[in-house]
């Protein structure tokens, strides 16, 4: 499988391109937008010149690379691909239909590979001709540094399908975990509590922004939840929140925050638009943080003890297995162990305790324990040791 489409060459699609080209393939690239082919070819040069500066590339590696990227000015020209990638806007109509006209160009051995972050891998198979060959690639950002790949099989999808997909990703060098088509698959399904317990603690006057980011980082973290949530950006964050929250009937763990819906409205989207929580550019604003230790142990382990929950339940549903989950959140958003692991390390009896407490505290759903806490809590289990 050498022959790479792409549909996309924004943000996400770039790094697609870099990541594909890296691994020795040809990506045929269609964008409709004339002004982002223009942007893309120039973000891809910077990246290659950036790379000969450092050494990593000679000037004759580079010009290889770049003659593997073909634009084609019309879609019907991925027609001889073996796999088609999809990195457009998060929207399921809009995915439907490139499918359903992409599945009628190309040959029924061709895997049609979707990028979406959070929407159904099902329901947009089900757009397609023979959905047997359909499949969720979920890359992470930036897509040609981050190693994960999520690999996420709908339930049309076909086993040979899943092993084409993984191989590769083993040619471009990346790393797959396989995903149930869950709402938010593995890291954005997890991670919630990240950026929502950080918001619900902010909502309450629990602690300041800058605090709370100071806490998360001295956890090891390598950004805190509000300076993470400005570098993704907001429209892109309460997004992806927004669709988990809706895919799961409206269930409390995942609930929105009005401080970042307000963010959102005001167009203060983060470090691209220069301001969010946080002010960038030629008003950069630093992490002024003057917490005490024994605040900043409770702010952190707050957020942890629902991020090891998470974790839990996603165990106990079988969205993937434990080796999966630990690498998913160490590979794909960088965490500094894998919540399994710190879960053993911090006590199963003590995360359920603290648990507990916040349930008996607000009466909040979203503080309900996982069952499987609370069985390996009563038995004495732990998850890796």
């Amino acid at each position: 499988m050498k022959k790479t489409g792409l549909v996309g060459a924004g943000t996400m699609g770039q790094g697609i391109i870099l990541a594909v080209i890296i691994g020795g393939c040809d990506v045929f690239v269609f964008e409709s937008n004339e002004s982002m082919v223009e942007k893309a070819l120039n973000n891809i040069q910077k990246f290659l010149n950036k790379e000969i500066s450092k050494n990593n590339l000679t000037q004759e590696q580079a010009n290889s690379l770049h003659s593997k990227i073909h634009f084609v000015k019309n879609i019907n020209e991925l027609y001889s691909c073996d796999i088609i990638i999809e990195a457009i806007i998060e929207n399921l109509e809009a995915k439907q239909n490139l499918f359903k006209q992409l599945s009628s160009l190309v040959s029924d051995s061709c895997i049609l590979a979707t990028n979406t972050s959070s929407l159904s891998i099902t329901s947009i198979a089900a757009s397609v001709n023979n959905p047997e060959r359909f499949i969720g690639l979920h890359f992470f950002n930036p897509a040609h540094i981050m190693k994960l790949v999520e690999v996420i099989p709908a339930i049309q999808t076909s086993q040979i399908t899943v092993e084409r997909s993984v191989e590769y990703l083993k040619h471009c060098r990346k790393l797959s975990v396989v995903a149930k088509d869950t709402p938010g698959f593995i890291v954005n399904r997890i991670a919630r509590p990240y950026y929502g317990e950080a918001l619900k603690m902010l909502e309450e006057g629990i602690a300041k922004i800058e605090d709370i980011d100071s806490a998360m980082l001295q956890k090891g973290f390598k950004m805190g939840p509000f300076a993470l949530m400005d570098f993704i950006g907001h429209d892109i964050n309460y997004n992806v929140t927004e669709i988990v929250y809706n895919a799961f009937y409206q269930d409390p763990r995942y609930r929105p925050s009005f401080i970042q819906k307000r963010l959102v409205e005001a167009g203060f989207l983060g470090v691209k638009s220069e301001r969010g929580f946080y002010t960038y550019g030629s008003n950069v604003q630093k992490l002024n943080s003057t917490i005490s230790d024994t605040d900043s142990e409770k702010i952190s382990s707050r957020i942890l003890v629902m991020l090891i929950n998470e974790a839990a339940d996603a165990l106990y549903f079988k969205i993937a297995t434990k080796e999966d989950i630990e690498i998913s959140m160490t590979k794909g958003v960088n965490y500094p162990k894998g919540l399994l692991q710190w879960a053993d390390e911090i006590g199963i009896k003590k995360c359920v305790q603290q648990l507990d407490n916040l349930f008996d505290k607000y009466h909040d759903p979203r503080y309900r324990c996982s069952l499987l806490l609370r069985k390996m809590a009563s038995q004495g289990e732990n998850f890796l040791k």
